[in-house]
């Protein structure tokens, strides 16, 4: 190969060295050419031109790398000949011949520049090397010279050695028998190490096992031993092994005594506080996955479930969850709720062992327990939030849409005792199992209140109206439904700034009672960290929904308590002028008894009455949705208020807005716009409204005889009456139960819609009133009469009598009913109040269709007035009697001068345009100018009552 490269060497140098050919003559001047002259450079020189030559550092730069490489096979001349290219260009090697000399240059330059400035300090390392010559030689003669002295020592002292090599063999012996004993001690502590760990020895334990490892180190140079060493390694692994064991049973049952010694332990074994905390945290968290899993799977009826799901990658835990059947949910919910419990308290043991404990040696353990106790009390939340989350898992996955309600009570119970336990464990709000059971409580209610809005509306259809019999001393406290809370509503006090919001479900014992009765309707309430901490669970008592007996309705032999058949015997005889005063007393007498003791409420009232201890007892164990539910009860009293008002309003022939309220007619629109589907097909109901009801065809409303069904209208108005004043004495505790937020609204139904329910008196009962006077033949026979006349007579007109009549005859059937149905003292105002307005308007219309009429006849139409009042005033012993300024203002009217007159009309805007052409008609006949001025006054009056 070297050849090769040679020969190929030889053959460029040649080939630049070679004289270019002469051209030959061809006829030309070698003046036309002109040939610059080249520049040779021989390959043989060892300088080079220094013409516009670089500097030395410029040069060195510019030495390619690959001439740096220390690679023993690196070949320069093959590098250089490899960048020739096809086309050997001659100027092109001598430039680059030119440089690689110049480099060469430098570089040996620059070599020897080096060489001289490291002399000095070469001289000086040989001169070290040159003294340590010398050294070693004079170690090597004292060794040659100590040999020599040994080996005449040797052959000196022989008898002496032999001495002293028997006292050595006989320690030797002495020694190895200790040897031997501690070996045979060392073997047999694996048996003792057992006794004492299985005695919860472990500080003995750990202690007889580090002496043990010291003395293994010390004859470790024994074989067994040696193989012992690896061995009590392998016991003291075996040992933090059941140390942590039993550390993981402290989960389950915490002992201070055996905490206590597992503490000491893990200080023997030089591990921190903060690393056995640790541990216990990895423990706990360990404990609550698998019991809640064990828990779970035990409900499962195929065991093969929870291998599917881990071969599916699924959670486990999650898939068991949706496993679990309807009918063993609640005794799943329940026993996870136990055992979870039962790890709860133990680290609420813990925790408090810790803060109780003061014992401190030294600065450093100071620390470690300060740090240990943080750690612990940061870790409450973690593990409430694991606890609350396995919870909440089986919770979401339930299907609770078809459980009865005392069943879905049950699970709210179960849920809100254990977010109380997590509020007294670490002052959790459990988010996850509130949003969780709010998720449930929500899809289950909606529906819930949807069937009870329709069971209401079948109710109110097949209602007799009729009173149930209930005993006098009936309270809604004594109904099943409000056991739950019947101690906390009897001593409840509502104070506005210990009112909860909506997602706190703490419940202080002060805030509403004094008592230890817990919201979910059990004795206990807090302290379960306490009272549990022995034995026993919270979930073990106070669930179930004990049924008590109920003793609410009046038995046979208790009578009705209403009017008996002995009222007839006092029946009073109308005999044209008053009755009897022994008699009107007795009859007051009989009434203010009757209305003492007899609660009007009919079937649907008590259901009603039922259905709010329910929704009450969602609303305090659901908080967040507590006003929603809240708000769906109330639908309950609007939509019976509604039903008693279209079932007994329908034959309301008088019309008038002075018989509604402004809140009475706020209130129905309210319902009718957000609750009532008028008819079939008009509207959706999944909305959340409910079809208009229709009255029982069984309910006869026209039967003049019976007042047009008077007592079922009492009946029905008076347990509207009655429900509202319920809704009175809960209304305290409701706006305890709905946010702040949400309590204008609350206030806003009670102003409004539980005022008006005794203003439903009024249309309803005037609904009778006006069918029980034959208003037209009144009407009629006052037209009859001629008003002008001069003198005044004594004697008043038949109208009056008719009137009277009308009267006496309306009070024999009121007081018929009576003995069927107790009629309050408000119910006796309302009806005798709307027979007074209908007579007194009666009155004015008559008097306004009096074509003429003289001084004479007004002063007639003021004696039959005062007649007709002197009768009524006896027979209703209302004093004084409602609307008679309405007629007295009327007739008076007549008598004021054309100014006055014309203030008067303006004024008085309750008479009808009718009433006053009547009053102008009369009063101006002989004044056409006044009157077509009054009449001018009427119709514009009329016009700005209806503009266009």
């Amino acid at each position: 190969m070297a050849n090769k490269m040679d020969e190929l060497k030889h053959k460029l140098l040649s080939l630049i060295n070679k004289q270019p050919p002469k051209i030959p003559s061809m006829g030309f001047n070698d003046a036309n050419y002109h040939f610059s002259e080249v520049s040779t450079l021989s390959i043989n020189s060892k300088t080079v031109q220094e013409i516009d030559r670089p500097a030395d550092q410029d040069i060195l730069e510019s030495i390619e790398a690959a001439y740096f490489s220390i690679n023993p096979d690196f070949d320069i001349c093959k590098f250089e000949l490899q960048k020739l290219p096809e086309v050997l260009d001659c100027d092109q090697i001598q430039r680059d011949f030119k440089n690689l000399k110049q480099q060469h240059q430098v570089v040996s330059k620059k070599v020897l520049q080096l060489i001289l400035e490291h002399q000095t300090g070469c001289n000086g390392e040989f001169e070290k090397i040159t003294e340590i010559l010398e050294r070693v030689k004079e170690a090597l003669e004292l060794c040659r010279a100590s040999r020599k002295e040994l080996k005449v020592s040797g052959s000196q002292f022989t008898d002496s050695l032999g001495i002293l090599a028997n006292y050595r063999k006989r320690k030797i012996a002495q020694n190895l028998l200790n040897n031997l004993t501690t070996i045979k001690d060392l073997h047999s502590f694996e048996k003792r190490c057992q006794t004492m760990m299985s005695e919860e020895d472990f500080v003995g334990a750990i202690t007889e096992l580090k002496r043990c490892q010291k003395t293994a180190a010390k004859y470790r140079h024994f074989s067994c031993v040696a193989a012992l060493t690896y061995k009590l390694l392998e016991t003291l692994e075996n040992t933090d092994s059941q140390l942590d064991r039993i550390l993981a049973q402290i989960c389950f049952h915490f002992d201070k005594e055996r905490y206590r010694k597992l503490q000491a332990a893990y200080d023997l074994l030089e591990k921190s506080q903060l690393s056995m905390i640790d541990n216990l945290h990895v423990h706990y968290i360990t404990a609550i996955y698998n019991c809640s899993l064990n828990v779970v799977h035990s409900y499962i009826s195929s065991p093969d479930i929870l291998e599917s799901s881990e071969n599916s990658g699924k959670n486990p835990y999650t898939v068991l969850c949706q496993s679990i059947g309807q009918e063993v949910f609640i005794p799943c919910l329940v026993q996870l709720c136990k055992i979870l419990f039962k790890i709860v308290l133990s680290y609420h043991q813990l925790v408090k062992w810790h803060n109780a404990d003061t014992e401190v040696d030294n600065q450093e353990k100071h620390t470690d327990i300060s740090a240990s106790k943080q750690k612990l009390n940061h870790n409450l939340t973690k593990i409430w939030d694991d606890v609350q989350r396995k919870v909440s898992s089986l919770l979401l996955n339930g299907d609770l849409a078809r459980y009865k309600f005392e069943q879905f009570v049950q699970v709210l119970r179960v849920i809100h005792r254990l977010i109380q336990v997590g509020e007294e464990f670490c002052n959790s709000r459990s988010e996850d199992l509130q949003e969780s059971i709010r998720k449930q409580s929500e899809n289950y209610f909606m529906n819930y209140h949807s069937q009870r809005l329709d069971e209401l509306k079948i109710f109110l259809e097949n209602e007799a109206w009729e009173i149930c019999p209930v005993k006098s001393s009936f309270d809604i406290m004594q109904l099943q439904e409000f056991k739950p809370f019947r101690y906390t509503l009897k001593t409840f006090k509502f104070n506005p700034q210990a009112s909860p919001t909506a997602v706190n479900y703490s419940t202080n014992s002060t805030e509403c009672c004094s008592s230890t009765h817990s919201l979910d309707g059990s004795s206990i309430i807090g302290n379960y960290f306490i009272r549990f901490a022995e034995h026993g669970t919270p979930f073990d008592t106070g669930l179930d929904d004990t049924v008590i007996e109920e003793d609410i309705m009046v038995s046979e032999n208790e009578g009705s308590g209403y009017f008996s058949d002995e009222s007839d015997d006092v029946n009073m005889e109308i005999c044209g002028d008053e009755f009897s005063e022994d008699s009107k007393q007795l009859h007051k007498d009989k009434k203010e008894k009757s209305h003492s003791t007899c609660p009007i409420l009919t079937n649907t009232t008590l259901t009603v009455l039922r259905q709010i201890g329910k929704y009450l007892q969602m609303s305090r164990l659901l908080k967040p949705i507590a006003y929603r539910i809240i708000s769906c009860m109330n639908q309950l009293f609007d939509y019976y208020l509604y039903s008693v008002h279209s079932f007994f309003t329908v034959d309301l022939c008088v019309g008038g807005t002075n018989l509604y309220t402004q809140e009475l007619n706020v209130t129905l629109s309210r319902i009718s716009r957000e609750l009532i589907v008028e008819m079939q097909g008009e509207g959706d109901v999944s909305d959340g409204r409910v079809f208009k009801p229709l009255i029982s065809p069984m309910i006869d409303l026209k039967n003049v005889e019976k007042l047009n069904g008077l007592s079922e209208r009492i009946v029905a108005v008076e347990s509207l009456a009655f429900l509202a004043k319920q809704y009175e004495f809960l209304r305290d505790y409701l706006e305890y139960l709905v946010p702040l937020n949400c309590k204008t609204a609350l206030e806003q139904f009670y102003a409004q819609t539980i005022t008006s329910a005794s203003d439903l008196r009024n249309p309803v009962y005037m609904a009778v009133v006006a069918q029980a006077f034959d208003l037209r033949q009144i009407l009629t026979c006052m037209a009859k009469i001629n008003w002008e006349v001069r003198d005044v007579r004594s004697m008043h007109n038949s109208y009056v009598d008719m009137l009277l009549r009308e009267v006496q005859i309306f009070t024999i059937r009121l007081e018929e009913i009576s003995v069927k149905v107790p009629i309050a003292t408000e119910v006796y105002q309302s009806l005798w109040s709307n027979v007074a307005h209908i007579v007194t308007h009666t009155l004015v219309q008559g008097f306004s269709e009096a074509k003429k009429c003289t001084n004479g006849g007004r002063a007639l139409m003021q004696l039959d007035f005062t007649q007709f009042l002197t009768k009524f005033e006896k027979i209703s012993s209302l004093k004084p009697v409602p609307h008679k300024e309405y007629v007295e203002n009327y007739v008076k009217a007549y008598y004021l001068p054309d100014n006055e007159l014309e203030k008067w009309i303006k004024e008085h805007k309750e008479y009808s345009s009718k009433h006053l052409l009547g009053l102008v008609s009369c009063a101006c006949q002989n004044n056409k100018k006044i009157r077509q001025k009054l009449l001018q006054i009427i119709e514009d009056m009329e016009k700005s009552k209806f503009p266009r």
